[in-house]
């Protein structure tokens, strides 16, 4: 048998090349040696996947890691690690009924976006003061109509903000891992449920409110949140800076200055449709700052929207040279507000303004210098500030007269 095994090969053949594999299947002297081949064979190279697979998720992991760990604290590297690899670095505590509900609390707060939703709330509590002119205006019916246009406003706040994780849930690994759904808290199915009943529950309270602006500003924002987000044909307008930003713009400068002013002026209060200088002003003012938040949410969000083909202004253009756009928009509206408050002929109204534009427009100034394009939890954290601005502007927004 020897002889025949040697005298058959008349040059040495790798064990893992198709030669070989032949005689070993049709020798019929290497019956048994046949078996115990295939099964090594099959073994190592089993293994070695195995440990090759293994190696590249470790790895993996590990970058995701090293990249985003800085961009939340609190949530970063449990969901990096969940949304990587399906599994998490960290041991679980005991499940209890209480701890299931703040977990539940905790996953429904990332995922309705809470600075949207501070920032919906405090602008259309600051354009419904506009429409007061005296004492008497604050009325049992003013609350009311405040918090009607209040919760419909945030019940689509949260359809839009929902509908955007839902579409972006692979980009969201990247930039925002921890999001719900982009860590799998959250299945696909919950989501689509939240934000379902969440557009169902706003329309059919500004339908029961009977408010025309109310119904009218649900509507478009719902029109122009979807079509912004959702992946269909001639839609997810996310993709095309141009058109993202003017989505931004028109709802956040527009419509809640306008609507919401209008719902309380003509529902509340029964007066017509007169759009009065502070609320011009309000509408001015904000369309700077739409355009600087539509601008400068992508900067932090680089890397997965180059990945993923979202041709965001920062995208096209680079970090720095969109940031420092944004900071002279910024400055250039409280130039003007500045003015517009130094024009008023009420003291109260004049000094009030020209005081607080002046002071969150040196605080831009000064934390604008200290950024660091290298480090994206440096570039989070400012686009954060920018939203606190954004609140103070409506704190400001009431008593320009």
């Amino acid at each position: 048998m020897e002889s025949l095994l040697t005298g058959s090969f008349h040059k040495p053949l790798s064990p893992f090349s198709l030669p070989f594999t032949a005689q070993l299947c049709s020798s019929p002297t290497v019956h048994v040696l046949r078996c115990k081949a295939f099964k090594n064979v099959k073994r190592l190279c089993v293994e070695r996947l195995q440990e090759q697979r293994q190696n590249l998720m470790q790895q993996h992991v590990k970058s995701m890691v090293k990249r985003s760990i800085t961009l939340n604290p609190r949530h970063d590297f449990k969901y990096i690690v969940n949304s990587a690899s399906g599994h998490s670095l960290e041991s679980e505590p005991p499940k209890t009924p209480w701890r299931s509900v703040q977990q539940a609390v905790d996953a429904f707060y990332r995922f309705s976006r809470p600075h949207t939703v501070i920032g919906t709330a405090l602008s259309i509590i600051s354009v419904s003061l506009l429409a007061v002119e005296k004492l008497s205006d604050f009325s049992p019916l003013f609350f009311t109509g405040v918090l009607e246009a209040i919760g419909a406003a945030l019940l689509m706040n949260i359809y839009i903000v929902g509908l955007n994780q839902l579409s972006d849930i692979e980009i969201d690994k990247v930039n925002k891992p921890y999001l719900p759904l982009a860590s799998g808290e959250y299945s696909v199915t919950t989501g689509v449920m939240i934000v379902s009943s969440f557009a169902i529950l706003s329309f059919w309270l500004g339908w029961v409110v009977g408010s025309w602006p109310l119904f009218w500003a649900l509507f478009i924002s719902f029109v122009l949140g979807t079509a912004y987000s959702i992946n269909v044909p001639l839609l997810r307008w996310k993709r095309f800076a141009l058109v993202a930003a003017m989505c931004i713009f028109a709802v956040r400068a527009v419509i809640v200055q306008i609507a919401f002013y209008l719902h309380i002026q003509m529902h509340v209060y029964g007066r017509p449709a007169v759009l009065t200088k502070p609320v011009i002003f309000a509408t001015a003012f904000m369309s700077f700052f739409s355009v600087v938040i539509a601008l400068f949410k992508d900067i932090p969000d680089i890397v997965g929207d180059k990945i993923y083909g979202i041709q965001s202004f920062t995208v096209r253009l680079g970090q720095e040279k969109v940031f420092w756009i944004c900071i002279y928009l910024l400055e250039m509206a409280y130039a003007v507000a500045f003015l517009v408050g130094a024009t008023s002929s009420c003291i109260w109204s004049k000094w009030t303004p020209v005081i607080g534009h002046a002071l969150l427009g040196s605080l831009l100034w000064s934390r604008a210098k200290s950024i660091n394009f290298k480090n994206k939890a440096s570039l989070t954290s400012f686009y954060m500030f920018i939203w606190k601005l954004f609140y103070a502007e409506y704190l400001l927004i009431p008593l320009v007269r």
